[in-house]
């Protein structure tokens, strides 16, 4: 399976945080599976880093690329047919960030690992 890990999955997957069920769990770590973070998910963790909301341990660029390998997770980069793509999403989620996960997930056959139940509502598989 190829998956594709929401913002707050990969922050909680590299912090070993309790907030992941067991399903994402065993998915992310199962060697079965591809694992990949978007390149919108580094954007948003620098954004909110730089906003004073998301505290690191160091510098976004460093942290988001020793994690993602520490974790074997593959960069997913965000490319014009996804961009694109957005207008086809009904307006189930205003946020351009985890619409954009939407269209890659979509457009490259993944699931998405998030708890976020609006995205739970595209035509995209979601494991939770």
């Amino acid at each position: 399976m190829r998956l594709l890990l929401d913002t707050c999955t990969f922050l909680w997957l590299a912090a070993d945080a309790p907030e992941l069920t067991t399903a994402a769990r065993q998915g992310c770590s199962d060697p079965g599976n591809e694992i990949f973070l978007s390149a919108l998910s580094a954007w948003e963790i620098a954004i909110k880093h730089r906003l004073g909301r998301l505290p690191l341990p160091e510098a976004p660029n460093r942290y988001v690329t020793s994690r993602r390998q520490w974790l074997r997770i593959e960069a997913l980069p965000f490319d014009e047919a996804c961009a694109a793509h957005d207008v086809l999403l009904p307006p189930h989620h205003r946020d351009p960030f985890d619409r954009g996960l939407v269209s890659q997930a979509i457009l490259n056959g993944m699931t998405i690992v998030t708890p976020d139940e609006t995205i739970a509502r595209y035509p995209a598989p979601v494991l939770w």
